[in-house]
């Protein structure tokens, strides 16, 4: 079935991994991190026992580089039963310094598409993350001219996206999401009853992804985020 866009009069943009890479950054600490805990356990187990202390550490930290870090440090202090070292525990937190001051690299097409959509639609930046961090990204990548309003989220869930939706006046009807999470960018908007398009990355962390039973589509996906523009001329 097609899915018209004609009402729509809002764009959200997700930010990490659709419009700038950001997943990539934290696969390759976790090997860095893998390979300066290797005299402990494997690597597999250190990725298990790092995930398993995020998702529990989730709810007092939030999403980020710097609850990442602390979860290292934690992962780090079980793994080696509190025989870790100074040494590393610094190595861990220049690693965590390293990402923060990572240069934002845009993904392709995003100028392109926020130039021709600008003009034409209200737009918005719709993240979740720590408030300092994508601040501070939103400045190095230059895109802020191109966007009404920027909210950094604690979550994405239909509650979220309901409070602020209300907040800004935005009826949902008329809001369009884009994003690379089907769980964070897409359901739950698709939920209250707006519009979704899926702009897939080509990592996504564990806790992003979703059971097949719990999609029940009503989106369009695209390959590239330049794709999007054919659905809104």
């Amino acid at each position: 079935m097609e899915i018209k866009y004609k009402g729509v009069k809002v764009i959200g943009f997700d930010a990490d991994d659709t419009l700038w890479v950001n997943e990539t950054y934290f696969r390759e600490t976790e090997q860095k991190f893998a390979r300066l805990l290797s005299r402990y356990e494997t690597e597999n187990k250190i990725d298990q026992e790092l995930f398993r202390m995020e998702m529990q550490n989730l709810g007092l930290y939030g999403y980020g580089i710097k609850g990442f870090v602390l979860s290292m440090i934690e992962s780090a202090l079980d793994l080696s039963n509190g025989k870790i070292t100074t040494a590393t525990i610094s190595e861990i937190l220049h690693l965590g310094k390293e990402m923060i001051t990572k240069p934002v690299e845009l993904l392709d097409g995003v100028k392109e598409v926020l130039e021709q959509l600008s003009g034409r639609y209200r737009l918005i930046l719709l993240t979740k993350g720590d408030l300092l961090d994508q601040e501070r990204k939103m400045e190095r990548s230059g895109l802020s001219e191109y966007f009404h309003h920027i909210e950094v989220l604690s979550d994405k869930k239909e509650e979220n996206y309901s409070n602020l939706l209300d907040h800004l006046e935005i009826p949902v009807t008329e809001f369009l999401m884009v994003g690379n999470s089907l769980k964070s960018d897409i359901l739950p908007v698709i939920g209250l009853g707006g519009h979704a398009i899926h702009v897939p990355f080509h990592t996504t962390w564990l806790h992003e992804t979703i059971d097949e039973k719990d999609d029940n589509g009503g989106y369009d996906t695209v390959s590239n985020i330049k794709e999007i523009l054919r659905f809104l001329q």
